[in-house]
């Protein structure tokens, strides 16, 4: 009796395991918004908290990013002007995507949506902020803050990886015509 209670609890949860396999969504959902930052009321600063959020400590995310702000003030500039213009220069204005298509697989430029654009570059700039050396920069306030300022200036790694993309774009035109 024990044996084939045991054995039907595992067919269930095979069962529901193949089932969250094969169910795929036949509408969007809807999107979460994201409200602004009770400082700054801006939308871009409370992305970037959540995109520097790890292990759930929302605290620690926003002591780094404002303090990187306050560090930008301290020098006579918009925090929010100069973190904006960064999150403009480094948005790509075209991306592929892979399309299959008779058995081979074509790159197709697509123009990139805002929201993607705003992924995109808060991504980079996180991610490259992050990959730079512990031996120059000792915190990764002074990583993001290095980050932001060349990005702001259209130089550093999260720049060239927008002209990358967009190079990839460019190169891949000739199937445009392949949108859907």
């Amino acid at each position: 009796m024990e044996q084939s209670l045991k054995n039907q609890k595992l067919h269930q949860q095979h069962k529901s395991y193949l089932i969250t396999l094969s169910i795929m969504p036949r509408h969007q959902y809807k999107k979460l918004t994201v409200q602004p930052d009770p400082i700054y009321g801006s939308f871009e600063v409370a992305k970037l908290i959540n995109f520097i959020l790890r292990d759930g400590k929302k605290t620690t995310a926003e002591k780094i990013v404002y303090g990187v702000l306050e560090r930008l003030k301290k020098e006579g500039q918009d925090a929010i002007k100069i973190l904006n213009q960064a999150i403009s220069n480094v948005s790509p204005n075209h991306e592929v995507k892979p399309k299959r298509l008779g058995g081979a697989s074509y790159l197709v430029p697509i123009e990139v949506r805002k929201e993607r654009k705003l992924f995109l570059s808060l991504n980079w700039i996180v991610t490259n902020a992050r990959a730079k050396s512990n031996k120059e920069f000792h915190s990764f306030e002074e990583k993001l803050y290095t980050e932001i300022k060349d990005a702001a200036q259209n130089q550093g790694p999260s720049i060239a990886k927008k002209a990358q993309t967009e190079k990839l774009a460019e190169a891949n035109k000739a199937f445009a015509h392949l949108k859907w």
